[in-house]
């Protein structure tokens, strides 16, 4: 089968032959229809965040027809339109038994650390495969799979109620989803924040209220918005210390925080009046679970959560145009989100 593959860090992608994976025992064989290409795979390239051992096939945004079964599958059928949960998990252990399975114990991610979807066919566990309806487009499945489904688990975790008004940090993929998903679950108002004004229209199309970090303090602005308030909610979606801190920041009283962008770098705030003079919450987000995919896939067949927008740009399986796409998201450009697809 075709693939494009990480074959050195910090190298473009290359396309390769690759055998055909051949599903074991509770497994299925899924033929990829839609791959999304997300930021993360940017950093996997640029050896940012380790991934191996090489070559190595990206993409952990999957949505396909289920192709062949393994033995011992109970619940998949040959033909079946499906998404993929992009964490494999040994569904044995105390993390997996919580429900919490981002923390099992011997959990591997799907195009970090064994081959994804930048390739014709994948092989995963059955107990990962997420029905996907068939008023649900592929290129909607793939991306569901990491940023809505982040997002969504990032409102989960910050505990949002109806008529409270949430602040979103980033309006890329992530926070698309995340404004759409918020206004579903009964947000009285949201706002997006962002430097880039093409992504603050689209955003505002969704509903949003647009924060121009690029023209002013976000901060201000919000607190001028709901005169003087802050919000209940702020979702960081970018992983930059400026906008952790500013997330914090934005917060009323008893405001939460969750934090799902990634980095590795500090930041500060003030102890006491930002967070122990609030009651305020700062909040740790990782990756999503299995069992808030159902309500996920349901917001998107009722165009609660609509990604026709947001999914800008096909590109079908080759080198060149996957790794154009990883090089304008690594300089912080190009589209919302950008798929391939088959």
């Amino acid at each position: 089968m075709k693939a494009v593959r990480i074959t050195e860090i910090g190298r473009p992608l290359e396309a390769q032959e690759a055998p055909t994976p051949t599903p074991g025992a509770g497994e299925v064989l899924v033929r990829i229809k839609a791959a999304g290409i997300c930021h993360s795979d940017a950093h996997y390239r640029a050896g940012v965040s380790p991934v191996g051992p090489l070559p190595i096939t990206p993409g952990h945004e999957v949505a396909g027809v289920v192709e062949a079964l393994g033995p011992g599958t109970v619940r998949s059928r040959i033909g079946d339109r499906v998404a993929l949960h992009y964490l494999v998990t040994c569904g044995q252990c105390a993390g997996c038994n919580r429900g919490q399975e981002q923390f099992c114990d011997t959990g591997k991610m799907i195009g970090k650390h064994r081959d994804g979807g930048y390739a014709e066919f994948i092989c995963v566990p059955e107990r990962g495969v997420v029905p996907l309806p068939e008023e649900v487009p592929f290129e909607w499945g793939a991306i569901m799979m990491c940023s809505s489904a982040t997002s969504f688990h990032a409102l989960r975790k910050a505990r949002l109620q109806p008529g409270e008004t949430v602040a979103v940090f980033g309006a890329g993929g992530l926070g698309m989803s995340a404004i759409q998903l918020a206004k579903g679950l009964g947000a009285a108002d949201v706002y997006a924040v962002d430097i880039n004004r093409d992504k603050l229209v689209m955003a505002a199309s969704f509903g949003a209220i647009p924060v121009d970090a690029a023209q002013a303090d976000p901060v201000e602005l919000i607190r001028h918005l709901t005169n003087g308030r802050g919000v209940d909610v702020s979702l960081e979606l970018i992983g930059l210390p400026l906008t952790m801190k500013q997330a914090v920041q934005a917060l009323a009283n008893q405001g939460r925080a969750a934090l799902a962008g990634i980095t590795r770098k500090p930041f500060e705030v003030d102890s006491y009046f930002e967070v122990i003079g609030r009651e305020a919450e700062i909040i740790g987000v990782s990756d999503h679970l299995l069992q808030e995919f159902p309500l996920l896939m349901e917001f998107a067949r009722r165009r609660v959560l609509d990604l026709s927008h947001v999914v800008a740009k096909t590109v079908p399986l080759e080198a060149g145009p996957i790794n154009d796409a990883l090089d304008a998201l690594e300089r912080w450009g190009g589209d919302v989100r950008t798929v391939i697809v088959a």
